[in-house]
């Protein structure tokens, strides 16, 4: 039975189509479930999906080849404790996983307001007060409320499965060790049935059977495939994943990474890519929010051709103009504490009541979509769509015009001490073509007026034609702003009249309320309304830069990481800070500006481009090679650096199929990249064009909701849990609270995570090819009768026991040099990026050596035991001392070849690899006992091998000699490599004493003529939902309506930044911290808290 109804959510406007299913009468909760597992399933469900992994499953067949006697030369033990081990493991990591998983969505299927929109709040999920537009699919919002249709919808699921790409080398691997596998034992059931048919007859006699040569050498085949299986080790995954999560806890518990103010810490969100952050090529960045601290600050404005205001950056390197103090706001009760200005002359000219300065101010307090609460008099918290906003309202209201509450229908400002209420009469909302908002008010007087903000060049297109001179002086004054980063808006009005307005009032309702073709209707009204407006200013708020951007940035370009910048504000904006933040430099040869209007225009400046960075290569001659089917970009080198910068309109030309090798070609010959004006599926599309055409790892960085479809595109997602909210961090497989950590995370984990895991697989290749290889040139001596080598529990607890924690230990601590000199020597990362450690070279190299091995571990013994007796006459060379001697030899080998590996020695690797050691001849002595004979004669058959054949000079000489030629090769290769061609490691490691530390950059205070940043970053829909009144959810508190002329009052508006920073998120930004250890690097420069 299904029931369809109606709940008001407390903060979800609309009406949810919910349905509840009954079932034997009994109505089910709405309660949802997040665990995969249960009490009852969890082991069934467990196996069914670790059996359907390729390993275990292999295994799984190996064990059942094991109970069959005719095959097995081993007993089922062999691979059932590995397997179990491996599977407890594993289960009790997917239980955690499950336990502490909480994940749960709610899919929007329709709704009852207008377009399907709802409004949700998500504070207690994300962080994010404000109120969220969603607006379900109009596949089935059409539906309505009709559930039968619902019901009976059908929707696509399209999966998405990103490998990382060590994983993928992995599994390569291992299908080849398979292949390897099957080919010896080939080769080993090929000499059984010529062993066979030559000498099989002189043993019939004893080893009656009636079997042909042939179906022999079939037994035989499965038989080593069960002998020779250590070759595909079953506990390597389960290492793999206990690595990633060792070094996962490294990233969660450095202090290093924990940024104090906000009390975060860094968080690695997935323990699958730890190795991919030692192999990072591009870092793909957002601007706001992620270089910038995303808390604006209101420092300069022009108003009717004279500019005001100063920028303070004591702590940057900047100098200001003049030593004035801060404007003293006491005049104005309402006034924001934390709200600083340096330039007396704007507050002198509103106490002067000067029409143009009081006209600007008044605007800032009417058109905007902020929110005010005021739980007690004269405290008031603004809630702001954008921190941008937020900072001009509150700049409006420290300068006297005071935005106070508003209804749908009206706003209440305070201006100079006088109460007045203003008829909201339309919202013509914002949107990215738009690039502007304007609202139209009726004054308590009844005037009618348009007020707009936006980009100044979209401002500048509508305005009256007898605004051409004040245009020109405010186009100085935004070009000085732009020379100082800021971002920026115009400001225009016109006054409306009344008759024009209500006709233009009713075709916008019907408009409004149109079925077909709405958008397209209302912007043709508002751009007929929006048209010889009045010019009145513009403003410049500051977005700073984060602490340690241009030296995480330096150091990233060193360790040739390339780092694309892709933002959705203005070319000058974005460029500006290119160059404060070190992206751009001075030094650079050239800066490619993109700016065409067509596809030829767009082709032709990427052509000449190419030429200037590589005259020797033909601009149509893209270098492209098959490999594996697909077609990749080769890296190429330009005669210089140089960087990038295109806009939003460019790029979509540059991004069509015909034209993104050229762009793609364009941009990896730049060291830098700038990519403006982009919407969020550019910025994704952008890196998927990346991931297509270069064979590179790559990362995506950012900290609000459009950088989410950026995020997933990239191979690894960075959040940045700053001002915008946690959907960014939500979406991603790394966290931390500030830039500047990324190069921690890049040159120190990610570096020494691809190292260790390197090296784990090199070791774990090796000891293992060695351990089987001896099995493979044994059978050429047993008449391949697929008899092992070694004994049975040895064969068991090799893996388990014996070699496991010496190579956790050494896969978990070891480092090649310290986190200082990482980053004193950023060129340490570059191994990583071409992929040196781990390759299918080296993965040639480490069979060659194992071989190599192998051949010393079995003859060496072979030879030393044959002919030979005991000091006592006695004789020693028997099937039992011999499979002694190998194993003892072998383990002795691959220790020694563990300590080579490891670089950085601590207690706990050291003890692991003498326990280790001490636990094979602890045990050994143990099972080869009398004791355990007698009580389990045939699991224990080696009785008294170990005492007897231990105790021999010759046994241990032949130890020592056997691991001597094991690793003399490696230490001669790695001594002549050193001398002849050493790498940058072995040179840092060689290094008598700690360099110097890198010089303090101060910033470089840069003239330009480009135009500012556009300071405006709203979602469309908001207009509507602030004449709907949904938002609204107490009645203003009562109040006077003048100014009590008194001191400055404190209000409880507290995202407010140094100097008149805003926050939307309604967290402090300047309180002052209790003292807490510094975890800064200290290559970085400590800004105070102070004022400046």
């Amino acid at each position: 039975m299904l029931i369809c109804f109606s709940y008001d959510f407390p903060n979800i406007s609309g009406v949810f189509l919910i349905r509840i299913f009954l079932n034997f009468n009994f109505l089910q909760t709405n309660a949802i479930k997040t665990s995969k597992y249960n009490f009852f399933t969890f082991l069934p469900l467990n196996l069914f999906e670790q059996f359907q992994r390729i390993a275990n499953a292999y295994f799984l067949v190996l064990l059942v080849l094991q109970l069959i006697p005719e095959i097995s030369s081993l007993s089922w033990f062999t691979t059932v404790v590995p397997l179990a081990l491996v599977l407890t493991v594993t289960a009790a990591k997917d239980a955690t996983d499950d336990i502490f998983s909480f994940q749960a969505d709610l899919l929007l299927l329709s709704s009852s307001e207008p377009l399907n929109l709802v409004y949700i709040e998500t504070a207690e999920l994300d962080g994010e007060t404000n109120l969220k537009v969603k607006q379900a699919l109009p596949v089935t919002g059409d539906l309505g409320d009709d559930i039968e249709k619902l019901a009976d919808f059908n929707g696509k699921n399209q999966r998405w499965c990103i490998y990382s790409i060590t994983s993928t080398l992995l599994f390569a691997l291992i299908l080849q060790i398979f292949g390897s596998l099957v080919f010896m034992c080939t080769i080993l059931a090929i000499g059984n049935y010529i062993w066979e048919v030559k000498n099989g007859s002189n043993f019939t006699v004893f080893l009656q059977r009636e079997d042909s040569a042939g179906f022999s050498a079939f037994l035989t085949f499965w038989s080593y495939i069960i002998i020779l299986n250590t070759v595909v080790p079953i506990s390597l995954y389960v290492s793999v994943e206990i690595i990633r999560l060792g070094n996962s806890f490294y990233i969660d518990w450095d202090r290093k990474m924990y940024y104090s103010r906000s009390d975060t810490p860094a968080e690695a969100r997935t323990t699958t890519l730890n190795e991919e952050l030692g192999q990072i090529k591009y870092v793909f960045s957002d601007k706001t929010g992620t270089l910038t601290q995303n808390i604006m600050i209101f420092n300069k404005c022009s108003i009717n051709g004279k500019s005001y205001g100063e920028i303070r950056r004591l702590n940057a390197g900047f100098k200001p103009k003049t030593h004035k103090d801060p404007v003293d706001f006491s005049f104005n009760a309402l006034a924001d504490p934390r709200f600083v200005f340096y330039d007396h002359t704007l507050v002198e000219a509103v106490k002067l009541e000067n029409p143009e300065v009081h006209a600007f101010f008044r605007l800032l307090a009417l058109c905007h979509t902020v929110m005010a609460e005021e739980k007690k008099e004269g405290e008031l918290h603004y809630q702001a769509q954008s921190p941008d906003e937020g900072a001009l309202v509150t700049a409006a209201r420290n300068f006297g015009f005071v935005f106070r509450s508003r209804t749908p229908d009206s706003i209440s400002i305070v201006e100079m001490g006088n109460q007045r209420s203003y008829e909201l009469l339309a919202i013509l909302d914002f949107n990215n073509v738009r690039k502007r908002m304007s609202v139209i008010v009726r004054s308590p007087e009844g005037k009618l007026s348009l007020y707009c903000k936006g980009a100044d060049t979209i401002i500048y297109e509508r305005l009256h034609q007898s605004c051409s001179k004040l245009m020109d002086v405010t186009t100085d004054h935004l070009n000085e702003f732009a020379g100082e980063g800021l971002r920026t808006l115009a400001l225009a009005y016109k006054d409306l009249d009344e008759e024009y307005f209500s006709r233009w009032r009713e075709r916008h309702h019907e408009a409004s309320t149109s079925l077909e073709d709405k958008e397209s209707k209302l912007d043709e009204l508002y751009e007929e309304i929006e048209k010889d407006l009045l010019l009145l200013g513009a403003t410049a708020i500051e977005d700073k830069l984060q602490d340690g951007v241009p030296q995480t940035i330096e150091q990233l370009a060193k360790a040739d990481i390339k780092i694309w910048v892709l933002t959705g504000d203005k070319q000058e904006t974005a460029e500006n800070i290119g160059y404060s933040c070190n992206l751009l430099r001075e030094e650079m040869k050239d800066v490619f500006v993109v700016l065409g209007h067509s596809p030829e225009d767009v082709r032709q400046e990427l052509r000449n481009a190419q030429n200037a960075m590589k005259p020797d290569g033909a601009a149509n001659s893209l270098l492209l090679t098959e490999e594996k089917s697909e077609n990749l970009l080769k890296d190429e080198e330009a005669n210089g650096e140089y960087g990038l910068v295109i806009n939003g309109h460019s790029l979509a030309y540059a991004l069509e199929s015909s034209m993104e090798l050229d762009f793609l070609r364009t941009a990896c010959l730049c060291k830098a990249v700038i990519c403006c004006r982009v919407t969020p599926l550019q910025k994704a599309q952008v890196v998927e064009l990346v991931k297509k055409y270069k064979k590179a790892v790559t990362l995506a960085i950012g900290d609000g909701a459009n950088d989410v479809s950026m995020i997933k595109a990239a191979h690894i997602g960075v959040g940045i849990s700053g001002q915008e909210g946690m959907q960014a961090v939500l979406s991603s497989d790394y966290s931390f609270a500030q830039f500047r950590f990324l190069q921690r995370l890049l040159l120190v984990h990610g570096r020494w995570s691809y190292l260790r895991m390197c090296k784990f697989l090199r070791y774990f290749f090796y000891k293992n090819f060695t351990f089987t290889f001896v099995h493979f040139w044994f059978a050429f001596f047993c008449g391949f009768s697929a008899q092992t080598v070694y004994d049975e529990w040895f064969i068991t607890l090799y893996n388990l026991m014996y070699t496991a924690l010496p190579v956790l230990g050494m896969s978990l601590f070891d480092q090649d040099v310290n986190d200082v000199w990482s980053f004193q020597h950023p060129q340490l990362y570059i191994p990583g990026q071409l992929n040196l450690y781990f390759s299918k070279t080296a993965f040639f190299k480490c069979a060659v050596h194992s071989c190599y091995s192998s051949l010393v571990l079995f003859f060496i013994p072979y030879a030393a035991l044959q002919d030979t007796v005991r000091g006592d006459g006695k004789d020693v060379a028997d099937y039992q001392s011999f499979a002694l001697l190998t194993q003892t030899c072998l383990l002795f080998a691959v220790s020694i070849q563990l300590g080579l590996e490891m670089s950085y020695w601590t207690a706990v690797n050291t003890f692991f690899v003498l326990g280790s050691l001490a636990m094979y001849f602890a045990v050994t002595f143990t099972m080869y006992s009398n004791g355990m004979f007698l009580i389990f004669p045939s699991a224990f058959p080696f009785i008294g091998s170990a005492r007897n054949s231990l105790n021999q000079p010759n046994v241990w000489l032949t130890i020592i000699l056997t691991s001597i030629l094991c690793v003399l090769p490696v230490v001669t290769c790695r001594f002549l490599l050193i001398q002849l061609c050493p790498t940058i490691n072995d040179k840092v490691r060689q290094a008598k004493a700690t360099p110097p530390p890198p010089p303090r950059r101060s910033r470089i205070r840069r003239t330009s003529s480009r135009r500012s940043g556009y300071a405006f970053s709203h979602a469309q829909g908001y207009g509507d939902l602030v004449t709907s009144g949904r938002f609204l959810r107490r009645p203003a508190v009562p109040r006077a309506s003048g100014f009590p002329q008194v001191g400055r009052a404190a209000t409880g508006f507290s995202p407010m930044g140094r100097s008149a920073g805003y926050s939307p998120t309604g967290r402090p930004q300047n309180l002052k911290v209790p003292d807490v250890e510094v975890t800064s690097l200290q290559m970085y420069r400590t800004f105070s808290d102070g004022a400046p």
